[in-house]
């Protein structure tokens, strides 16, 4: 399986509400820089339905996605966010500061402006969910901060407690595929020491934390926000429940 080396995997027997996700319906991935041939093939005879790709278009041009099939609908929805980066003074500077709180501190808010960017791509989202067009797999180029959160909102409509969706967000964390990030950050930002650069290729707790902070904030629970922009009430919920759940035996 892919996720031998990457960092890709089924949200599969995570448990909800009204029993666990079904296997074999919804996956997370980095993007297919790292995919083997060998992977990719393995991919193609998944049955996937529809792909999301969070990355940008100049992300998407550096690695395209080559393998989906003519039954799989591959959906590329430019979600970007750029790195807010500050300095000891709280101002926006071009590199970040020395200490690793200040990494996690501009990763955290950095969440909230995925939050945003995700905005205008929750309606094609759900509606494709909505419409049965499973497995679906998440992907965007690290598979940990878009994926992250679209994962996060979609296992909440699904049911699944907060607890369980942050500690599979954590599992990025231990994912064959991110030691390969390293490489891949801005030069300003490799000449950092690596405590401070851990923050930008892992994940923490508080990322998660903040993003949906924000949206509570911004909409008074995670619930209407699912409800008002992803177009996903209590009707929309239990119609993917039936889809995507597997049934407690006892319910």
């Amino acid at each position: 399986m892919p996720s031998d080396s990457l960092n890709f995997r089924d949200l599969g027997g995570l448990p909800a509400e009204e029993g666990c996700i079904r296997s074999g319906v919804l996956y997370r991935s980095e993007g297919p820089r790292n995919f083997t041939p060998a992977q990719l093939e393995t991919l193609q005879g998944m049955g996937f339905r529809s792909i999301v790709d969070l990355r940008s278009a100049r992300e998407r041009e550096e690695a395209p996605h080559d393998w989906h099939g003519p039954d799989c609908r591959w959906l590329g929805l430019d979600v970007n966010a750029d790195l807010r980066v500050f300095g000891h003074d709280g101002r926006e500077r071009l590199i970040l500061g020395p200490e690793p709180e200040i990494a996690i501190t501009t990763m955290a808010e950095t969440y909230r402006e995925v939050v945003g960017a995700l905005l205008p791509h929750w309606p094609i989202i759900a509606g494709t969910l909505l419409d049965g067009e499973v497995p679906m797999m998440l992907n965007c180029t690290a598979g940990k901060d878009r994926t992250g959160i679209a994962a996060a909102l979609v296992l909440t409509a699904l049911g699944v407690p907060y607890e369980t969706v942050r500690a599979d967000f954590l599992l990025s964390n231990g994912a064959p595929g991110m030691n390969t990030l390293g490489g891949s950050l801005p030069s300003a930002l490799s000449r950092l020491p690596a405590d401070v650069t851990a923050p930008l290729i892992g994940v923490e707790g508080v990322y998660l934390d903040t993003a949906f902070a924000a949206l509570r904030q911004d909409y008074g629970s995670v619930d209407a926000y699912l409800q008002k922009e992803l177009g996903v009430g209590p009707r929309e919920r239990a119609q993917l429940r039936r889809r995507m759940l597997a049934r407690n035996s006892t319910k």
